[in-house]
């Protein structure tokens, strides 16, 4: 491991905490950062996603936008004047390298929104030099990242939000309380309707206009001819299809899955386990189809349900964006389905708690909002809402299915040592790495 110097108000803050009388609580001890420091942060990438992020860190009072990095000179250039306008000052620096943000010790914290294949060597980074991460989904490009993450993390005592904020919204949390105490049964099996597998990239090579570092854009991945496809150039309203091939992103598998599959996760109580084997579609040549299978042989079905579905032996439960219903037997008792104005979301859900989770046993973690509660992990260093192991796991379960998907085989999986408990190929669990960007 790399040791940083400290930077003074780090070291000042370090040194009034071990002052501190022995009455404060705890947690508050092993702090970082105190209840009234300023937190700087630094975005890399700035597409449409991390601009969205900083414009909801920057309405934080007590967060200072201090760096931003993107290989296209428009983008940055643009988020740097958003931030200087916002803080009333020329103090935020625009670097077209990721590293220049790590090297600084003046940075707390980092927010990653690049392109899937850079996220785990970025956040590894970071979190080697000292700092704490906000790393959209999927954590990971492949299954050994996801592992690397995860002892990254621990090794540095960091603070890991992934961009799952689905698990900030009352219907996914309601629905995983349904799931998790009982209310619909045991559970059968489980479902979730996201788009297709990745596929290989075949896009035509593009003149490259100046302004773009497209040997940065490109990093740790095989090299290829320019493509706006890929990376549109300057500030664009869209999010860019590089998500679907597989050589930068997952397909619509690794982009909604992580959202879909990880309540699944949530539902059925297993944030620190996954999948224990896959099964694949019958066609060869299929994008969906194929099913994750956990512990007591319950399978996730890719391609059926509304977004996350949990279907039990009283009933069902049924989630996505501003949905929810609730079956038993096959009446529908509560909720939500569809686009219907006249009925309230919030009304529904609060007729299913209260009628169905008012004596819950099990209760979920709750947050209102992702990016204040990754805030306030990094006060408390508690674990936030979807930290690196739920981020880490849930991208484990999206790659082991597209990996069904490309080699069109049945795996078994041991989720406690990550690797494969009968068949599968080592290499599906890594990628080659291009250049001097490794995990």
């Amino acid at each position: 491991m790399t040791f940083h110097p400290v930077s003074r108000r780090r070291f000042l803050q370090s040194t009034a905490v071990a002052s501190a009388p022995f009455i404060l609580p705890s947690g508050i001890l092993s702090a970082k950062i105190k209840p009234n420091d300023k937190i700087s942060v630094g975005f890399i990438g700035m597409g449409i996603q991390n601009r969205g992020l900083q414009r909801r860190f920057m309405g934080d009072k007590n967060v200072v936008c201090v760096a931003v990095s993107d290989c296209d000179t428009t983008r940055r250039n643009a988020a740097r004047d958003a931030a200087n306008k916002h803080n009333q000052n020329n103090d935020c620096k625009a670097y077209n390298d990721y590293r220049e943000i790590i090297a600084r010790n003046d940075i707390d914290a980092v927010s990653i929104a690049t392109p899937d294949h850079w996220h785990a060597i970025q956040t590894v980074a970071a979190v080697n030099s000292g700092k704490d991460v906000y790393c959209e989904k999927p954590l990971t490009h492949n299954v050994h990242e996801s592992v690397e993450v995860m002892k990254a993390v621990k090794k540095n005592k960091a603070v890991l939000q992934t961009g799952s904020m689905q698990r900030s919204s009352r219907e996914f949390r309601v629905a995983a309380e349904l799931v998790r105490n009982g209310v619909i049964g045991k559970v059968e099996r489980t479902a979730v309707n996201i788009g297709n597998a990745g596929i290989p990239c075949d896009l035509e090579t593009e003149t490259l206009e100046p302004g773009l570092d497209w040997d940065q854009w490109i990093g740790p991945g095989p090299m290829r001819g320019y493509s706006s496809v890929l990376s549109p150039r300057g500030v664009h309203g869209h999010f860019p299809h590089w998500r679907n091939y597989k050589e930068y992103g997952g397909g619509m598998v690794c982009d909604w899955g992580a959202h879909m599959i990880d309540i699944v996760h949530w539902g059925l109580g297993v944030d620190d386990s996954g999948p224990v084997a896959t099964i694949p579609a019958e066609n060869p040549k299929a994008l969906k189809g194929a099913q994750l299978v956990y512990a007591g042989g319950v399978p996730l079905m890719h391609g059926a349900g509304m977004g996350s579905s949990f279907y039990g032996t009283e009933g069902r439960v049924e989630c996505h964006r501003g949905r929810i219903g609730l079956w038993l037997g096959e009446k529908f008792i509560a909720g939500r389905t569809g686009g219907d104005r006249n009925v309230n979301l919030g009304k529904e859900l609060d007729k299913i708690e209260s009628e169905f989770l008012k004596d819950a046993k099990v209760k979920l973690y709750r947050s209102s909002s992702h990016i204040p509660d990754f805030l306030n992990s990094m006060r408390t260093r508690k674990k936030p809402c979807t930290h690196e192991i739920i981020g880490a796991r849930t991208s484990i379960a999206c790659h082991l299915l597209n990996q069904t998907y490309y080699n069109h085989t049945a795996i078994q999986w041991n989720p406690k040592k990550n690797t494969f408990a009968k068949g599968g190929d080592p290499a599906w669990l890594t990628r080659d790495y291009r250049g001097e960007f490794k995990v």
